[in-house]
């Protein structure tokens, strides 16, 4: 289960799926839930298997999203998967990923980017640990691909605009 029987997505079909994403974490804001979207691509790059908004803190877009997928689709196939995603997995997010097989990710703003626009927010206390090393400390090569500087703007904008108008002062 290391290896890729298909190629990475196309810029194209990243930029196309990353805004996808995005348009989910624009639905969780309108819910006054936090910004985050996130989206299960299958082997084709351009069939959307699930989407999934931010529920909680401790209910990532990501994390539910790999959770539902590993109880319906068989690990070998999600192993050829692309999880694209807003903002770069929290380390709690990657392990998830890791754990449901979900052989790639492909993000559009880091982590690093978030923990500046929402500050020492309590609601999201960033962790400062990227999810490249989360997964370099596994046994599989998941592929990452990220961050997407093409569509980090349209994300960041988002996030901005929440975190300010969340501010926990």
């Amino acid at each position: 289960m290391t290896a890729f029987t298909n190629p990475d997505p196309t810029p194209a079909q990243m930029l196309a799926h990353l805004r996808r994403a995005n348009e989910v974490a624009r639905r969780a804001m309108s819910l006054g839930r936090h910004p985050f979207g996130a989206i299960l691509v299958a082997p084709d790059h351009e069939t959307v298997l699930a989407e999934q908004r931010n529920v909680d803190s401790v209910n990532h877009a990501e994390s539910v999203l790999a959770r539902s997928a590993a109880q319906n689709f068989a690990p070998d196939y999600l192993w050829q998967c692309t999880l694209v995603t807003t903002v770069e997995p929290c380390c709690m997010c990657a392990a998830t990923q890791y754990w449901a097989n979900i052989g790639r990710v492909v993000y559009g703003m880091t982590e690093e980017r978030l923990l500046e626009l929402t500050g020492n927010h309590a609601e999201n206390p960033t962790m400062s640990l990227p999810c490249r090393e989360v997964f370099a400390r596994g046994q599989k090569a998941v592929r990452v691909i990220g961050p997407v500087a093409e569509v980090e703007a349209e994300i960041a904008a988002l996030h901005a605009g929440f975190w300010r108008a969340h501010h926990a002062d």
